[in-house]
């Protein structure tokens, strides 16, 4: 790396393991979200949650439109179904 910045061994190591899991990260982070928006009371907080699926839907390879249709409707179920489809 330019500059001198280089990762330790143990940081490579950590890089790796982040990439390797990179997968179950984000179906343990999708279903988080899901859960919180369905206990979800505060408005404010469940706009904030549907931007957060919306973001991580994107980011996993879900259909863009499909995605955007189910968060601009606030469809929830439509919502945990391609979580499903995707894992």
């Amino acid at each position: 790396m330019p500059g001198g910045h280089y990762l330790t061994p143990h940081q490579k190591g950590i890089v790796k393991r982040y990439y390797k899991h990179k997968d179950t990260l984000l179906r343990q982070k999708l279903g988080e979200t899901v859960s919180e928006l369905y206990l979800c009371e505060d408005p404010s907080k469940a706009a904030r949650l549907w931007e957060k699926a919306r973001k991580a839907l994107l980011a996993a390879g879900a259909n863009p439109v499909w995605v955007e249709k189910q968060v601009a409707e606030r469809n929830f179920k439509g919502l945990a179904e391609i979580v499903e489809k995707l894992f």
